[in-house]
């Protein structure tokens, strides 16, 4: 009886031990997010000590993860996994790891439906954590809360499209000529400060990297500060209402340079706000000693506006009816099958540049294809990316003067 006894303490103590052992912790641990669409959250692991980061799972409840440590998702309520493209996770400082949480239409919906069924309104997201020293997993939850998209949500954004209000993705003018006044249409969940301003790339800069367009919230501590800056050409700070969408008037055109023969890129820059409801708390998480903002998290890049100087001695841009993306499809989906990417042919085209971006706005695919040829089929390694991505194809009348490009085409392949 009393070594029956001593094994059961013996049990009880080893389990209590592994319990006590989970020291991986999370700011923020629960979120309110919007029922009906996506949101994104700043957050940030702390004692990510001898572990490294894995896959992420959304479910409708948790059960233990013995023999692991913490609780995983009950593979019978699973809502989803993180999408690659959706990844900005970051190893940081302090034996912390960054991750933006980026809730999708599709979880957002199941959650929703779950919930309608008559389970509770809370789902989770549970990121895992791998022992790099022989040692027992560790999942760590985020407990979400369904709600509308106004107070208590965090200040994310989710879609943000650049206009030149002219149907046109690239702008060919004449030095002097007058550009038209560009906006931003921006969809956000939560509400709070949008601060930020519009910097201009000029012909002949280093070209922004897809970690540059990051909104600052987006980033850990450490690498805030230091994004490339270019010239500045307006600042903005208002507030966002809990109405989920804004349209974000550009600078005056007199703002914008155009001195420069050459290609030009308008950037929109978006700075960290304070947000309560998307803050992360890292002295909570034993990651240092103070608060990073999360206000105006964002899953992806900024997009880019892009317009081309002349000198009135080049060659005439191309209208955008004369110079159209043939194949693939918009929207293709594709299987392993070589895929081949076709275009009308330009006159005056000394050569033509594919390029196909992946959801990140990074370039996975890029080519230069002779004038005489207006098809190009991508390498067999580039069907087996499964994916969504998007491609175009600009024309060039010599080594660096663009005179068309077609519009952007998304594709998917299985």
């Amino acid at each position: 009886m009393i070594r029956t006894t001593l094994i059961i303490i013996g049990l009880l103590w080893t389990v209590g031990a592994r319990v006590a052992a989970q020291t991986i912790q999370v700011s923020p641990a629960d979120i309110n997010a919007y029922s009906q669409g996506p949101t994104s959250a700043l957050l940030t692991f702390g004692n990510v000590i001898n572990y490294r980061a894995a896959e992420t799972t959304w479910c409708g409840s948790l059960i233990p993860a013995a023999p692991d440590l913490g609780s995983k998702c009950n593979p019978a309520t699973v809502f989803g996994v993180l999408p690659a493209r959706y990844d900005q996770s970051t190893v940081s400082n302090n034996n912390s790891f960054t991750d933006v949480m980026s809730v999708t239409p599709q979880v957002a919906r199941r959650a929703y439906l779950d919930a309608a069924k008559g389970n509770t309104s809370t789902f989770f997201y549970v990121r895992r954590f791998v022992s790099t020293v022989g040692g027992p997993d560790q999942f760590v939850p985020v407990t979400i809360r369904l709600s509308g998209n106004g107070a208590g949500v965090p200040l994310s954004l989710t879609e943000v499209k650049l206009d030149w209000g002219l149907g046109k993705p690239v702008l060919f003018v004449k030095s002097g000529e007058v550009l038209p006044r560009f906006h931003a249409d921006i969809r956000y969940t939560g509400s709070g400060r949008l601060i930020g301003r519009w910097e201009l790339v000029k012909p002949g800069e280093a070209l922004p990297e897809p970690r540059d367009l990051l909104t600052e919230a987006t980033l850990p501590a450490e690498e805030r500060g230091t994004q490339k800056h270019y010239t500045e050409i307006k600042r903005f700070n208002l507030y966002l209402p809990p109405t989920g969408q804004i349209t974000l008037p550009g600078p005056e055109t007199w703002r914008v340079d155009e001195s420069l023969a050459g290609l030009y890129l308008v950037l929109l820059r978006i700075e960290a706000s304070d947000d309560k409801e998307g803050d992360s708390d890292l002295q909570a998480v034993g990651a240092g000693g103070r608060v990073v903002h999360g206000g105006a998290v964002a899953g992806f890049s900024m997009p880019v506006l892009r317009y081309y100087v002349g000198t009135g001695s080049t060659v005439a841009p191309v209208p955008a009816a004369q110079f159209i993306a043939i194949s693939p499809e918009e929207k293709a989906t594709l299987d392993s099958s070589p895929v081949k990417f076709a275009w009308t042919p330009v006159e005056h085209a000394v050569s033509y540049k594919l390029e196909v971006e992946d959801m990140q706005n990074r370039i996975v695919l890029a080519a230069i294809v002779l004038p005489q040829e207006s098809n190009y089929v991508a390498p067999p390694w580039f069907a087996r990316q499964a994916g969504i991505y998007r491609w175009r194809v600009i024309a060039f009348a010599n080594k660096d003067t663009a005179i068309g490009e077609t519009e952007w085409r998304g594709l998917r392949i299985n």
